[in-house]
């Protein structure tokens, strides 16, 4: 008599990177902790990072950080966090019969509370959707390591799969494309459209990692899909942290040397961002339309990202089907 396999009761991890609680400058300064402590993030000899981390960048950083939290905090509250809880909910609705949770990288609500509110509705495996679409070791596998930390804890979860990346997923790239698309036909279309991705250090891509590579994957496919030229679009990396090199070119200088050039105006989209956050709706809508615009630039439009929106919902259950299958 063959023994039949015990049936598992799947449940979902949705993750993200995280958030500060609020923009007070205390509340900033415990979650750059945590990030900046993470050794995925961070590769450099243990003692000497402690030392600049907690002797000068805890000092300075958060006060600076908190002021520009300040800039995109609402009512409600964490933009990423008020944005990452509708997507929380509305694939609730779409999945009625698997519990689904958020959990995120660094800060509230956490990735271990996430993953013992799944174990206490039954689920005994599942699947992590890391909202990252091109994958890096400084995200997904630092999620990964975050899932087995808890496992490894004594926690009596089965099993578990992982959505590592979806950079050229049809389903992603359409709805990155429609979005850029339906911007235009409520704002007309600029002259050149920048894509904007968050860098690393260029040292982890020459070890290594494919971020670089899948952004390009996602750039090009993006630019096919609406048809754009080569002059009509580029690519660039922002948010670089220390005096180190970071991929080029930088979303910063790229901009600057657009204005010079006579560009007069650019919409720029961030494809690597699932959720607006501090590094869009600040960094870019706001830093970055400075830097254009005093270099002669005219006008800059921010479109976006997918957030929420329908598109973005049935990737991820289309994501997420593919993983029970």
């Amino acid at each position: 008599m063959t023994r039949q396999k015990p049936s598992k009761t799947p449940g979902i991890l949705l993750s993200n990177l995280g958030t500060p609680d609020s923009p007070g400058v205390d509340d900033v300064r415990r979650y750059l902790k945590q990030f900046l402590s993470d050794r995925r993030v961070i590769r450099m000899w243990k003692p000497l990072w402690w030392l600049i981390l907690n002797c000068i960048i805890l000092r300075t950083r958060p006060a600076r950080s908190a002021h520009a939290y300040g800039k995109v905090w609402t009512d409600e509250g964490s933009p990423l966090l008020v944005e990452s809880q509708r997507q929380l909910s509305l694939l609730r609705e779409k999945l009625p019969s698997i519990p689904v949770e958020l959990g995120m990288r660094y800060g509230n609500p956490s990735i271990e509370s996430a993953l013992e509110a799944l174990q206490q509705q039954g689920a005994d495996h599942f699947v992590v959707l890391g909202l990252y679409p091109q994958f890096s070791y400084t995200t997904i596998s630092s999620v990964k390591d975050e899932v087995l930390r808890f496992i490894e804890s004594g926690h009596s979860l089965c099993s578990f799969k992982m959505i590592c990346d979806y950079h050229d997923h049809d389903s992603y790239i359409d709805a990155v494309s429609d979005s850029i698309r339906e911007y235009r036909e409520k704002h007309g279309q600029a002259e050149r459209l920048l894509m904007s991705f968050h860098g690393i250090p260029k040292k982890y891509a020459e070890d290594g990692d494919p971020y670089p590579e899948q952004c390009h994957k996602t750039a090009n496919l993006v630019a096919e899909r609406l048809q754009l030229d080569d002059h009509q679009w580029g690519l660039s990396f922002q948010s670089r942290l220390g005096p180190t090199e970071w991929l080029r070119p930088y979303t910063d200088e790229t901009l600057e040397a657009w204005g010079k050039e006579g560009v007069k105006s650019i919409q720029v989209v961030c494809p690597g961002f699932s959720v607006d956050c501090l590094e869009t709706l600040e960094e870019i809508a706001m830093e970055n339309r400075d830097v254009f615009k005093s270099s002669g630039g005219e006008h800059f439009f921010y479109i976006p990202c997918l957030n929420s929106s329908t598109p973005h919902i049935e990737m991820m259950v289309e994501l997420i089907n593919e993983k029970l299958e």
